[in-house]
């Protein structure tokens, strides 16, 4: 038996009884030897920190006493959702069982098993990767992120009984069609009936604007209501209406149904979406929708109602539930606050029949429950091709296309996407073309400039080439995910005896180790970061202006290309050791979140500076991008412009919605007696005064050299000693120079650093060691287990300098999803170096490809000058190292400092500068 309770009655009432069943169970675990109590509703991980990752079955038990009056009634008992098998048995009897962890059922308990005090028992099983009893595992459920952040099994939605009349409302769904002023509505009962069905409905107002009476006979009723004029719902007017229907028969009123709903009309026109007629830029963030203590039942409605305004106020307009079905507050929220939902199924991981299965069924049951909320406008069947294998198997793009087309005609309000895809796979039919990319723009600039641009140009990476594949090329364009790591304050999420959240411990699996949070502080301590940093707090805070840095430049990128209608920025909350959120999982907003509305708007300015570093009295180009979004820019509007002593303003056309308007601007950087960071300015002014936007852009302007004395320096490379000549440092003889620069390093090198030479290599070589000649050997041994003359090659803390030489590109150095935190001391040889300690977007050209790997923590404390974390403070790497040996010493770097003609770029000069310094230094 397996029964879905299409939709919750929302509240008690003289027609249907209720008694919650929430509060402490009495719970034991299959691992468990004793009883326990557990809190009911909530997740049994979230009760128990010995069970916090566990699968398995869990047994709950509560007693109950009959409320007095409802022994001549049907009495059900009602559950939210229990993950993922529940078996529900009342004084020893097994009544039913339901399958599915995210959905709604209830069971009719049979009259005869009811006393005046009962037990309810309900066992409830989370599988793991064993197949057991119930014939499935794990991967062939509908899970979502469960395969990330942890299992979640038990009684996690609220459990009631009910008392009613056998004859009653089992659904109610409505399709109410705007602009028509229509309203379908569609009764279903539980059984053939003969009488009326009394319809009143309220307006946005809670005035009565409609009241009838139908007949009914049999199972269900079909009814359309037209309204003379009807007010549209949406994000910034999110005007709703209630529909009570009242089921009478001989006169006496036996039941009743209360939903709410909206007038909207969700649409894909044009390559935009559409709301009520309008272009709508879709401005979304991904919400796991995972709670503070680490789960996913939210604590309170309150916490709903705070987090949707912190939404809001950051400028979104949706949210992107990710492969989870919320509690249905969630909707409800969104509904009277207004904030657009894209919804979908949660993920399976292996793709069988009977997988297919489960994801029908929960796509069923979620329309069931959820198909009223004006704010759901999307639904999303597979999320990156998890579970399925859509371009390998056509059988599976046979079975995606037609799920498209059967939820299409399920629910034409609303738009559907297949697949959302990410690099490799692709879409096969779907009414939007979503895609998903990362990367840093610091570290990835020109990969996410080329991304964005072919992405624009209706790339054919985003759609499969099989038969199968249905593409119209008018689908609207949407990035449906990207997003750069920041990472909480861990103050801020201890409790008040001062422990981490449990999921803090978790993580190692993750990212090459790099997405452990537990020992944060420690690691910060041991790697010397306070002397670049300061505190592990305002380290936090430097990262997290940092994610907006790059999220600001990426959303600018996106708005400049007006085939793009919308983006979904990962994401809105951090999730466990996942560090990229809007928010922690406190729900305290990242320092930026203020400043996060000047490019999460509909009217965005993007200044693009094509240089983020100038000397003092260069010109400095911006090809600004006016970005409407869903609104227009009335005729006499100007954009106005401040960068240091220069000032002015740009006419401006009237520009309609969802277009882009270029504008030009070249000012000069005034000379400055010392570099700075230096602001511009923008604003964009409506007829009126109206300020309509406003945005700016950082810009490194450097000061003369002056007082930089020249570097005596000898080479054995054409290409470097004329780029430092250019420089204006003095080339001389070997035995003359203060340091000699090179490419490479070998035995010979090393024996004259040995001696007295400052060696400055500014390496440009292959992965593995800094050295060019060959390692040594731990050997002798008779098997040659490298290639070469028998044993192993050492590792290279045996050969100076005692470092490995890695290339970023395919490591977890590459920083395009964990976070890559990139930073250069700012005091002593590079002092003269503006900003930081963290690379900004003048970095852009010199950033290195490749890292210097293998150092011990306490080299951190001196040795390197420039270097690298990962995540949550891991795999520590070098830019630039400075290590003695004898009576000399070697500067090694890597960054890319010969991109660009000699000093064309004013921080490669400095950096020039610092190095050949630092060498020197004594």
């Amino acid at each position: 038996m397996n029964a879905h309770s299409r939709t919750s009655a929302t509240s008690s009432t003289p027609l249907r009884a209720l008694h919650s069943l929430d509060g402490l169970w009495q719970f034991r675990h299959e691992s468990d030897g004793d009883w326990r109590e557990a809190k009911v509703p909530a997740h049994w991980q979230s009760c128990f920190e010995d069970l916090a990752v566990s699968f398995g079955s869990a047994t709950y038990r509560r007693t109950f006493a009959l409320p007095t009056g409802w022994g001549d009634r049907e009495i059900a008992i009602c559950f939210g959702a229990v993950s993922d098998l529940a078996i529900v048995s009342i004084n020893g009897t097994e009544i039913g069982r339901h399958e599915g962890g995210y959905l709604p059922f209830e069971f009719v308990i049979p009259a005869g098993l009811l006393k005046a005090d009962n037990t309810v028992e309900v066992v409830a099983v989370l599988p793991d990767a064993h197949r057991k009893e119930h014939d499935t595992d794990f991967a062939e459920i509908p899970h979502g992120k469960q395969s990330w952040y942890g299992p979640q099994g038990g009684i996690w939605q609220s459990v009631r009984l009910e008392a009613r009349d056998s004859r009653h409302i089992v659904s109610l769904r409505l399709d109410p069609v705007w602009p028509e002023g229509r309203l379908e509505i569609k009764a279903g009962l539980t059984t053939d009936v003969t009488g009326l069905l009394r319809i009143d409905i309220t307006g946005p107002d809670n005035a009565s604007i409609f009241s009838g009476t139908l007949p009914v006979g049999g199972t269900t009723l079909d009814h359309a209501v037209q309204f003379d004029a009807v007010q549209a719902w949406s994000p910034d007017r999110p005007n709703l209406y209630t529909i009570r229907a009242t089921l009478i028969v001989d006169s006496r009123e036996i039941d009743s149904r209360q939903e709410a709903f909206g007038f909207r009309r969700f649409e894909a026109k044009d390559g935009f979406l559409h709301l009520n007629g309008q272009p709508l830029y879709l401005r979304a963030a991904l919400d796991q929708d995972y709670y503070p203590d680490g789960f996913g039942a939210p604590p309170s409605l309150d916490l709903l109602e705070d987090q949707l305004r912190k939404a809001k106020a950051m400028g979104l307009n949706c949210l992107r539930c990710h492969i989870k079905v919320p509690d249905p507050r969630y909707y409800e929220v969104a509904d009277r606050l207004g904030m657009l939902i894209w919804t979908e199924i949660p993920n399976i991981e292996t793709f069988t029949p009977a997988s297919a299965r489960r994801l029908r069924t929960t796509m069923e049951g979620i329309l069931a429950r959820d198909r009223n909320h004006p704010s759901i406008v999307i639904w999303t069947l597979i999320n990156e091709d998890w579970g399925t294998r859509l371009r390998e198997s056509a059988e599976q793009r046979q079975w995606i296309s037609d799920m498209v087309d059967w939820l299409r005609t399920e629910d034409p309000q609303r738009l559907v996407v297949d697949n959302s895809a990410c690099f490799p796979n692709v879409h096969v039919k779907t009414d939007i073309n979503d895609y998903h990319f990362y990367r840093t723009a610091v570290d990835r600039r020109e990969e996410w400039d080329t991304l964005c641009r072919e992405f624009a140009g209706n790339a054919d990476w985003t759609f499969s080439t099989e038969n199968e594949a249905v593409r119209t090329r008018k689908e609207p364009l949407i990035l449906s995910e990207f997003g750069v790591w920041g990472l909480p304050d861990p103050a801020l999420l201890r409790d008040e005896t001062g422990r981490d959240p449990w999921w803090m411990a978790y993580g190692a699996t993750w990212a090459d180790g790099a997405a452990l949070p537990q020992g944060i502080e420690a690691r910060f301590r041991e790697l010397g970061l306070g002397q670049v940093f300061g505190t592990v707090g305002q380290f936090i805070e430097q990262v997290q202006w940092y994610q907006y840095m790059n999220l600001k430049y990426e959303i600018e990128v996106i708005r400049s290309h007006a085939p793009i209608g919308g983006y979904v920025i990962t994401e809105f909350t951090d999730v466990h050791w996942e560090g990229n959120g809007l928010m922690d999982m406190a729900r305290n907003p990242r320092p930026f979140a203020q400043a996060l509305p000047a490019v999460n708007s509909d009217i965005v300015i993007a200044p693009g500076a094509s240089r983020h570093a100038v000397h003092g009295g260069d010109e400095v180009p911006f090809d600004i991008k006016v970005s409407t979004g869903g609104d227009t820019l009335p005729e006499g509007s100007r954009l106005t412009w401040e960068f240091g002593a220069e000032r002015g303003e740009v006419a401006l056309p009237p520009v309609t919605p969802m277009q882009v308007h270029d504008a030009r601007i070249v000012p000069v950087a005034v000379p400055a007696s010392a570099s700075e960071i230096r602001k511009a300015s923008f604003s964009l002014v409506a007829p009126d005064g109206t300020v309509l936007s406003r945005n700016s852009e950082n810009i490194a302007v450097y000061g003369k050299r002056d007082a930089l004395a020249p570097i005596r320096f000898a080479s054995d490379n054409d290409d470097i000693s004329e780029r430092l000549t250019a420089l204006g440092h003095l080339s001389v003889a070997r035995g003359e120079a203060d340091v000699f620069v090179t490419h490479d390093l070998d035995a010979g090198r090393v024996e004259a650093i040995h001696s007295g030479e400052r060696v400055l290599q500014i390496v440009d070589k292959e992965p593995g060691r800094l050295r060019d000649d060959l390692a040594p050997r731990d050997g002798p041994m008779s098997i040659e287990i490298d290639p070469g003359a028998g044993g192993m090659i050492s590792g290279p803390y045996f050969s100076f300098p005692g470092y490995n030489l890695v290339n970023r590109h395919k490591s977890i150095w590459r920083g395009d999803w964990v976070g890559n935190f990139s930073w250069l001391r700012r005091d002593g040889a590079f002092a003269h170096v503006p900003g930081g300690p963290l690379f900004d977007l003048s970095f852009t050209d010199v950033v290195p490809l490749q890292v210097m790997s293998g150092f011990r923590p306490w080299e951190f404390q001196g040795r390197v000058h420039a270097g690298v974390v990962i995540g949550w403070v891991h795999k520590p790497a070098a830019f630039i190292i400075e290590k003695r040996l004898g009576r000399g010493k070697l500067v090694a770097t890597t960054f890319r400092l010969n991109q660009q003609a000699p000093d064309a770029d004013p921080l490669a000069t400095a950096l020039y500068d610092g190095l050949l310094v630092l060498a020197r230094r004594q």
